[in-house]
């Protein structure tokens, strides 16, 4: 029997600090597309998000140089989210005996990168297929217009 070797390896980054929403407009970017052109996004997009999720980027690479011995070159982000971690609550004196209340929100990235070169030995097996009964009831169904009830047409 095959051995089922591991194609996946992720990389996780806790309490950054600065809110999940801008770390999620620079992690939409980036996911689904190639290391290298992972890093060169990375490099030139102006947030203040890239850095942290750089850094990431590049230690998921390297435990998968290091854990599956697998190239840069193959490599892909197949799963990156943003999550929300604790929120800091510290209080500024303001004027008149007052406090005002600062929250410093924080998130955790995890980064997921995946071999596909390794994803293509598996795909080449036989039996990891899809299986033939899926294929079974495909008949589809048309629908009429006239038999729905009307035009859609607004003018």
């Amino acid at each position: 029997m095959l051995k089922k070797r591991k194609t996946e390896v992720c990389a996780l980054g806790q309490h950054i600090s600065m809110s999940a929403h801008k770390a999620r407009r620079v992690i939409d970017q980036i996911r689904g597309r190639s290391y290298e052109e992972t890093l060169m996004i990375l490099e030139l997009m102006p947030y203040r998000a890239c850095y942290p999720i750089f850094k990431l980027v590049y230690s998921a690479a390297a435990n998968a140089s290091y854990n599956m011995g697998s190239n840069e070159t193959n490599l892909i982000i197949s799963k990156a989210e943003v999550n929300e971690g604790t929120t800091v609550k510290k209080f500024k004196p303001r004027a008149r005996g007052r406090s005002y209340p600062i929250k410093r929100p924080t998130c955790h990235i995890s980064i997921v990168v995946k071999d596909i070169s390794l994803d293509e030995y598996r795909k080449s097996i036989t039996w990891l297929k899809k299986p033939r009964w899926k294929n079974k009831y495909t008949d589809r169904i048309n629908h009429d217009m006239s038999s729905c009830g009307g035009v859609w047409d607004k003018k």
